[in-house]
């Protein structure tokens, strides 16, 4: 496929993300809960509640004590020889769990073909509050993956098809930060046996234990609705025929009401399985019930 043709295919899929969110902010309004708007965070590339490529202390929805709450997000990252989609649902209770389910399609353009995974993911608040009082939000979590395909990262040296993620992050906001403004910080300790967020299988003939792994973001509210900021992810390296970069992105991100979240990022992914150079845009859209 040419570079234009590509470059087509990438501003189609971000255009309905924004328009799909534009349609539905004349939808009727939802049942309104508790919590502050933007306090759900977005859905990450995993399916749970998060920034882009970190998850984060703060649960998906708006749930709060004794109240459930679901999303469903759709997540593109477009870079120049891969495509990631993502469709994803979580379901919240009581401001305390989430359990969420994500869908990867990993396509392969330069090479042809896709990887397909799936993620199922728990998490549980421990304790603190991403608003109130001094101590952060402290939340403990798990994804296990697997791999739809397992011969190509079996060929290139993977361990095993599946996988089993475990997480601990700390997410605290100031509502009068410097410039006064509301700023946020995340702070995420991984481990994992995962290449390439488990697409490319679990372990290598390098390193088949669990690694433990740092992922970070820090955003800005320039106003309710509107929040800019960047994240970094800390990637492990396990298999010897290509090393594993770490991941940042810079995005900004929309609240227009409780129900809709989009996000907008420039990602760089650095190399992916040997192919340097992979950067380009994420797209996020999320819908709250």
């Amino acid at each position: 496929m040419s570079r234009v043709s590509m470059n087509t295919a990438r501003s189609a899929k971000l255009g309905w993300l924004v328009a799909a969110a534009l349609g539905l902010l004349s939808a009727p309004a939802q049942a309104e809960f508790g919590r502050l708007l933007a306090t759900g965070g977005l859905t990450n590339i995993e399916g749970v509640g998060g920034g882009g490529i970190v998850p984060w202390a703060t649960l998906a929805s708006y749930a709060d004590q004794q109240q459930w709450g679901a999303t469903l997000a759709f997540n593109v990252a477009d870079v120049d020889d891969y495509q990631l989609q993502v469709g994803a649902a979580t379901v919240t209770y009581d401001n305390r769990w989430e359990f969420s389910y994500a869908r990867h399609n990993f396509e392969l353009k330069q090479l042809g073909g896709e990887l397909k995974q799936s993620i199922y993911g728990l998490k549980y608040r421990l304790a603190g509050d991403v608003i109130y009082g001094a101590m952060p939000q402290v939340s403990i979590g798990l994804q296990h993956k697997r791999s739809g395909d397992f011969s190509l990262p079996q060929a290139l040296g993977a361990a095993s098809a599946n996988g089993t993620d475990l997480y601990v992050s700390a997410t605290k906001a100031w509502l009068d930060g410097p410039w006064h403004r509301t700023w946020l910080a995340n702070l995420t300790v991984r481990g994992t046996r995962a290449n390439e967020l488990g697409l490319l299988g679990f372990g290598g003939d390098l390193h088949n234990n669990y690694q433990w792994v740092a992922e970070a973001s820090v955003a800005m509210f320039v106003n309710r609705h509107w929040v800019v900021g960047m994240e970094y992810r800390q990637k492990p390296d396990n298999l010897s025929f290509a090393k594993e970069q770490d991941w940042y992105d810079v995005f900004v991100g929309w609240f227009p009401s409780k129900r809709v979240a989009v996000a907008l990022a420039y990602t760089d992914l650095d190399a992916i399985a040997g192919a340097a150079g992979q950067t380009g845009v994420y797209g996020s859209l999320q819908i709250s019930f």
